[in-house]
C-alpha cells in the first residue's frame, strides 16, 4: 500500500504537481483511512489534500486515472480463454494467456514493470524497447521456444495451438505496450518539454522561434514566481531584522542576562523602482520583448515600472502595455516607432527633457539595447547625468562584449557611467540580473 502511495506521488511530481513532504504524510493518513476500495472517495479526498491551483487539480486527475488504470489488463475477447479447452502447455505465460486469466497477467506485468525500472521511462523512444524487456522477464522468450516447438512438431497441439499461442503473443505485446506507454503518460511525458525548456533558457533571445514564445512566457513566468518568492521571504526576514546580541545582553544585564528583552536589528526596505529603455530596433526587439516580459510578470513587488521603447524617438509604452497582453504589446510599439534608423542620442534627449522628473535616488534605470546609434552624436553627457540622478544604471546587452565599440557601437562612451554592464543573451541572464536588482534593494 505504501508502495503504491508513493509511486503516485512520483507520478504527480513529474507532472509537476507540487506536493510537499506534509502533503505526502497526509496522504498517507488519508490512504490509511479510506483504503483504496472506493476509487472516487480516494481521488476527491487524495485532490484536496495535494492538488493546489487549477492547473495541478487538472493534472492531478490525469495522473490519477492513469495510475489506477495500471492494474486493469484487457483483451480484445474479455476474459474469455482463447481456446475451449485451454490446455496446459506448461509455460506459465502462455498458460495465463490461453486461460483468459486477466487478474494473473496483470500482476506479473506488474512486477516485471519493476523489476526492470519501467516507471524510470522518461522518452517515447524507450517504449519499445522497455517492452520487449519486461516480456522478457515474463517469460516470453520460453514462449516463442514453446511456438517455435509446436511448429517444428516438436510439441504436441498442431497447428491450432500454433495459430491461438501466435494470437496470444501479439495480444501480450498489444497489452505490454499499453502499459508501458501509461507509464511514460505517467513519469515521462512532461521531460521532453522540461528538456526544451532547458535549451531555451539557454538559447539566445534573438534566436528564439515565433512558434516558442507561449512556452517562454510560460517559462518566464515560472522563474519571475520563483524569484519572487525567494524575495517575499528575504522581505519577511528583513522586516523582522536579526538578533542584535551585544544591544540584547547589555539591556538586560539588570536581569542577570537572563533575556527579557530583545534588540533586533533592523533593516531599511526600499522597493525597486525601475525604469526600462527599451531599444525596439529590428535587431534587437525580440530581446526587449522578453525583458518586459520578465519585469512585468514580477509585478507583486515591481509595482512601480515605468516602461519606454524607441528606435529614433522615445515613447513611454504603458498604454500599448495596459491594453494588450505583453506578447502582443510589442507589435503594436514596432507599428508606432519600430524599424527606423537607431538614434541613441536623440533617445536620451527625451528621456531627459521629457521625463526626466522620473528618475531619482530610488531608481534603478535599465537599459536594453546595442548601443549601436549609426555614427550620430551619443550624448554621453545625458549617459553621466543619469549616473549622477538615479541609484543605478544596468545596461544589458545582447552582443558578446567583444564586440562593444566595433563600428557604430557607443559601448565604450556609455559604460563609464554605468553600475552595471553586462551581455544579456539569453533569460537566465535576465533572471540574474533583476534577482540582482531585487537584492540591493534591501540595504542595511
Amino acid at each position: 500500500m505504501q508502495r503504491q502511495l508513493e509511486d503516485f506521488i512520483r507520478a504527480l511530481r513529474a507532472a509537476e504537481v507540487r506536493v510537499s513532504v506534509a502533503e505526502a504524510i497526509e496522504a498517507h493518513e488519508v490512504v490509511a483511512t479510506l483504503g483504496y476500495g472506493d476509487r472516487a472517495l480516494l481521488k476527491d479526498s487524495l485532490a484536496l489534500t495535494l492538488a493546489k491551483t487549477v492547473g495541478e487539480k487538472q493534472r492531478f486527475a490525469e495522473s490519477f486515472d492513469l495510475f489506477f488504470q495500471r492494474q486493469e489488463f484487457t483483451s480484445q475477447d474479455g476474459d474469455e480463454p482463447l481456446s475451449e479447452a485451454a490446455p496446459e502447455t506448461g509455460n506459465d505465460l502462455a498458460d495465463m494467456m490461453m486461460s483468459g486469466d486477466g487478474d494473473g497477467l496483470a500482476a506479473a506485468m506488474e512486477r516485471a514493470g519493476q523489476d526492470i525500472g519501467v516507471g524510470n521511462v522518461r522518452y517515447r523512444t524507450q517504449v519499445n524497447f522497455l517492452t520487449r524487456r519486461m516480456l522478457d522477464r515474463m517469460g516470453l522468450r520460453e514462449m516463442e521456444q514453446l511456438i517455435a516447438a509446436v511448429n517444428r512438431g516438436d510439441a504436441p497441439g498442431g497447428q491450432a495451438l500454433s495459430d491461438n499461442l501466435e494470437a496470444a503473443r501479439t495480444r501480450l505485446f498489444g497489452e505490454a505496450r499499453d502499459f508501458v506507454e501509461r507509464q511514460f503518460d505517467l513519469y515521462g511525458r512532461f521531460e521532453g518539454e522540461r528538456l526544451r525548456e532547458s535549451f531555451l533558457e539557454r538559447t539566445s533571445l534573438a534566436a528564439i522561434d515565433r512558434r516558442d514564445y507561449a512556452r517562454m512566457n510560460t517559462l518566464i513566468r515560472r522563474m519571475a514566481k520563483k524569484l519572487a518568492s525567494r524575495y517575499v521571504h528575504r522581505h519577511k526576514r528583513t522586516r523582522k531584522g536579526h538578533l542584535d546580541v551585544r544591544r540584547t545582553l547589555r539591556v538586560n544585564m539588570a536581569h542577570g542576562g537572563i533575556p527579557f528583552e530583545t534588540i533586533w536589528k533592523q533593516k531599511r526596505i526600499e522597493k525597486p523602482k525601475i525604469v526600462a529603455i527599451c531599444d525596439v530596433s529590428r535587431s534587437v526587439a525580440a530581446t526587449a520583448q522578453f525583458l518586459l516580459m520578465f519585469l512585468y510578470n514580477l509585478n507583486e513587488i515591481l509595482s512601480d515600472i515605468r516602461s519606454f521603447a524607441f528606435s529614433s524617438y522615445l515613447i513611454e509604452i504603458a498604454d500599448a502595455l495596459d491594453d494588450h497582453d505583453i506578447e502582443e504589446a510589442i507589435p503594436v510599439v514596432l507599428d508606432r516607432i519600430g524599424f527606423m534608423p537607431t538614434d541613441y542620442g536623440r533617445a536620451l534627449d527625451d528621456l531627459k527633457t521629457q521625463f526626466g522628473d522620473t528618475i531619482d535616488r530610488r531608481t534603478t534605470v535599465i537599459f536594453l539595447g546595442d548601443a549601436r546609434s549609426n555614427y550620430g552624436d551619443p550624448r554621453a553627457d545625458v549617459m553621466k547625468w543619469l549616473n549622477q540622478r538615479a541609484k543605478r544604471v544596468v545596461w544589458l546587452n545582447p552582443e558578446p562584449e567583444t564586440f562593444w565599440g566595433t563600428g557604430d557601437s557607443e559601448m565604450p562612451r556609455y559604460r563609464p557611467y554605468c553600475h552595471v554592464a553586462k551581455t544579456c543573451r539569453t533569460i537566465k541572464d535576465l533572471a540574474r540580473v533583476v534577482d540582482d536588482i531585487m537584492r540591493s534593494s534591501t540595504r542595511g
